[in-house]
């Protein structure tokens, strides 16, 4: 199919508008990312203006003997868990024995 003169002269009037649409669709890219990075820019200045708390950075010697304290304790309370008397260990081996020999949990009924 031909192209008549009329159809090349529409297309020719339209050439230069798109080009303008064209080249404005890579201005506003190019602008965007101009704006993001002085936003950016902006924000990070502001954090190295801005002055930060200081933290706690010592225990003192308070804090220093609590932690003793309770590290005393807890091996004071592991060291009671450890001496068990034989009485103890023989209930405790008598009631596992006497689970198992009692069968209950052993068996599942499944009829309806």
């Amino acid at each position: 199919m031909a192209i008549a003169p009329i159809d090349l002269q529409t297309l020719f009037s339209q050439v230069d508008k798109v080009g303008r649409t064209q080249q404005a669709q890579k201005e506003g890219q190019a602008i965007q990312q101009a704006i993001h990075g002085a936003q950016l820019q902006r924000k990070t200045e502001e954090q190295i203006q801005q002055v930060n708390e200081t933290q706690d950075t010592g225990e003192g010697v308070d804090k220093i003997n609590e932690r003793d304290a309770r590290r005393k304790n807890e091996s004071k309370n592991n060291d009671k868990k450890k001496d068990k008397t034989s009485q103890d260990i023989e209930d405790e081996n008598f009631q596992q024995v006497a689970l198992r020999e009692s069968g209950k949990g052993n068996k599942i009924d499944i009829s309806y």
